[in-house]
């Protein structure tokens, strides 16, 4: 199967190039931000980037054949970052290899998205038997519980939703979704009002404080809103064109003597972007992350077998979903999370994660069924 010949004619090239034009501009940023981590998000750009083209010319279906091992590594990798994990901010998330640290988690991602895939293939037949959707609601669970206990809310969210984007592409049928959206929606309700009471046990402190800082920002302005509504005041002073690179003034003081707008380079990179390329530059970066999604779903379309069609969805939910959702925060329309933005934030891991899952997206379009 490694031996498949290839038709370089359906080969996505613009898929590649905007990839690459993304995290390119993500190294100048990131230098922009906190230049001591240039040099490395360059080199781990140019090692993913290597990794990314060796995995295009990767049969995808020979990567599946091993989704069960890959799920049962990953739970292994998981359960030894609780274990011996590198303590950060009173999370164990990372595993230390001397030379660098890494985020398992982020791994979780796309593993999971080949699993699911898989698993739905294989059940294409029965998969709207509530046997085989609690079997599957308990594999996914798993991981799920694991990175939740690190604590990483927000990462487990992440997952999750880029799941359910998966097992709806899946043909999950329409009774299941009027069900889930009818517990869902009371379940939300009370959960909001669970963790504002006493001694509540679901949440970390940090975190409740970060869901009512969204929900009532006016009562935490001076606190734990302070981060995000700098964040906005970065990105407004850029206005419609910016002020060049290496000119964020405002974001850049408010990080390094105020400490209000924390992990720039990470969780806030788009505050950067903002401030130097304006109104402008920011749609222009926007633009090219909605490309790549929509050139996930296009060869999602064309995608000769169940599992590869679900790769690319799952690809193109994972970069919507994580975009959104960091430039939401970035603006102050959502909670602070901690999502990185993918290609563009400091984080070798994320880079890589995303990287490997374009890497088999273009695998699938290669071996397109038309």
């Amino acid at each position: 199967m490694l031996k498949q010949k290839y038709q370089l004619k359906n080969y996505h090239w613009l898929l590649v190039i905007v990839v690459f034009l993304l995290s390119g501009l993500g190294v100048l940023f990131i230098n922009s931000a906190d230049s001591s981590y240039t040099m490395k998000q360059f080199v781990g750009l140019l090692f993913c980037g290597g990794v990314m083209l060796a995995l295009s010319f990767v049969n995808y279906n020979v990567i599946c054949d091993y989704s069960r091992i890959l799920y049962a590594v990953n739970l292994i990798l998981l359960a030894f970052v609780k274990v011996a994990g590198v303590k950060v901010g009173g999370a164990r998330r990372w595993i230390n290899l001397g030379f660098t640290r890494v985020q398992p988690s982020e791994f979780t991602k796309i593993i999971m998205i080949i699993f699911v895939a898989v698993y739905i293939q294989e059940h294409e037949e029965d998969f709207d038997d509530w046997k085989v959707l609690l079997r599957l609601a308990v594999l996914c669970g798993v991981p799920l519980l694991l990175v939740v206990i690190e604590p990483d809310l927000s990462t487990t969210l992440d997952i999750t939703c880029i799941l359910l984007a998966v097992i709806f592409a899946g043909g999950l049928n329409a009774r299941f979704i009027r069900k889930a959206i009818l517990v869902i929606v009371p379940l939300a309700a009370l959960f909001i009002w669970y963790i504002q009471t006493p001694n509540q046990i679901l949440l970390q402190d940090y975190q409740v404080k970060r869901i009512m800082t969204f929900l009532n920002p006016s009562k935490y302005a001076d606190t734990t809103a302070y981060q995000q509504e700098n964040s906005v005041m970065a990105i407004g002073s850029g206005q419609l064109y910016g002020k060049g690179l290496n000119n964020n003034t405002i974001s850049d003081v408010t990080a390094t003597d105020t400490g209000l707008v924390a992990e720039q380079q990470t969780d806030f990179i788009f505050s950067v972007v903002g401030e130097e390329v304006g109104f402008i530059g920011s749609v222009i970066v926007i633009a090219l992350l909605a490309i790549i999604v929509i050139q996930c779903l296009i060869i999602a379309h064309r995608a000769k077998n169940i599992s590869g069609r679900l790769i690319a969805v799952g690809m193109a939910a994972m970069i919507g979903f994580q975009s959104f959702i960091n430039i939401g925060v970035a603006t102050h329309i959502l909670p602070n999370t901690g999502l990185t933005l993918p290609f563009m934030s400091y984080g070798l891991t994320s880079l890589l994660s995303c990287m490997v899952g374009i890497g088999m997206t273009l695998n699938v379009g290669l071996q397109r069924h038309y």
